[in-house]
């Protein structure tokens, strides 16, 4: 294969990879309780508010591993 046909192999991946990630940020806030998980961090001030999200990354990351692991065998 020349090196043409496997750079249009990746981005053709990379534009697939872009939808499916888009998809799932659309329909994320559909998702009830997704990014308000106990164990998300937020804090509100008169002038300020900080969020960190740390049990939702937590879960992502763990649905990220096994299909990833699914994938890999």
């Amino acid at each position: 294969m020349t090196e043409m046909g496997s750079l249009a192999r990746m981005l053709i991946f990379l534009g697939i990879l872009l939808i499916i990630i888009g998809g799932v940020i659309l329909l994320a806030n559909k998702i009830p309780g997704f990014g308000r998980l106990p164990g998300d961090i937020y804090i509100q001030k008169k002038n300020f508010s900080f969020y960190f999200p740390i049990t939702t990354c937590i879960i992502i990351s763990i649905i990220l591993s096994i299909i990833f692991w699914l994938f890999r065998r």
